[in-house]
């Protein structure tokens, strides 16, 4: 039996598209609530917002699902770019004035506007959870939680391309209005 790598392949070649062509509809869980109403001057990543609090305001019906998120130090936080439209493939990122292909950079104007930020859990009441570093526009629809764990997410010879060089910038540098 082939595995859906195999199928997906097969079906590239043949010319069906069985497994790209049906978009995804989400249902966002939760509210992302941060100090940050407008995009401009935002951090651009959670680097660059040690000690920015806000919440995270889950839906009634996905409370139960957060059943033992207290026992992390740090979420992972997949959420919707709601605020951008359309897509650019090549992009001048924030932290380098070369262009370069949006699938080797962070920014927001992607195919599927998905971002991920890592966010320190200081912690929760009820559905409410009490975050920090948070570098999310506030009312962001939130699509999923991952707990963060060192052992599965880190990886010491890891290389960042030509992030490399650069990426210690992210701690000053702010959104501007490339992106909206």
């Amino acid at each position: 039996m082939k595995g859906n790598e195999d199928k997906a392949l097969e079906s590239e070649g043949s010319g069906q598209s069985n497994y790209f062509a049906s978009p995804f509809t989400y249902t966002p869980i939760g509210i992302v609530h941060s100090p940050f109403s407008d995009l401009a001057g935002m951090p651009i990543q959670p680097s660059g917002a040690k000690g920015i609090k806000g919440t995270i305001e889950i839906r009634q019906e996905f409370v139960a699902g957060l059943r033992d998120v207290e026992e992390f130090s740090h979420l992972i936080l997949i959420y919707a770019f709601h605020r951008c439209q359309g897509y650019l493939l090549e992009v001048t990122p924030f932290l380098d004035p070369r262009s370069h292909g949006v699938f080797a950079t962070r920014a927001p104007k992607r195919p599927n506007a998905v971002g991920l930020s890592i966010v320190q859990l200081t912690g929760i009441k009820g559905n409410i959870l009490a975050i920090e570093d948070v570098d999310i526009l506030d009312g962001t629809p939130l699509l999923d939680i991952k707990p963060y764990v060192p052992a599965f997410d880190s990886y010491s010879n890891a290389k960042a391309g030509w992030l490399d060089a650069v990426s210690h910038h992210a701690a000053f540098v702010r959104s501007d209005e490339r992106f909206h």
